[in-house]
C-alpha cells in the first residue's frame, strides 16, 4: 500500500510577492544559458515566493546553473532570504 502525503501549502495573494516573483523570472531567465530552462510546458525551474522569502525548486543540468541561478535569485532588491532548492539532474 502507498501512502500520500499532501503538503500543498496555499500562499495568500500578496502584490509584493508577486512583484519579487516576476522581477526572480526576469533576472534569473536573462543569466547566461539559463533562458533555456524556460521552454517546455511544464518549466523544470520553480520560483516560490512567501513574504519575501524565495525558494528554488526543480532541476537544472549541472552545478553551474544551479550556482548561476541562486546567485540571480540573491540580487533582487526587496528578497529577504532565497532557498536554492535546484537539484542537478539529467
Amino acid at each position: 500500500m502507498t501512502k500520500v502525503v499532501n503538503n500543498i501549502e496555499i500562499l495568500p495573494l500578496s502584490g509584493f510577492d508577486d512583484q519579487i516573483r516576476r522581477a526572480e523570472y526576469r533576472t534569473i531567465f536573462s543569466t547566461s544559458d539559463l533562458g533555456r530552462y524556460t521552454m517546455g510546458a511544464i518549466p523544470p525551474v520553480h520560483i516560490i515566493v512567501d513574504n519575501g522569502h524565495v525558494t528554488l525548486e526543480g532541476t537544472v543540468m549541472n552545478k553551474m546553473d544551479r550556482n548561476v541561478a541562486g546567485i540571480a535569485a540573491n540580487t533582487v532588491p526587496g528578497v529577504f532570504s532565497v532557498s536554492n532548492n535546484l537539484r542537478i539532474g539529467e
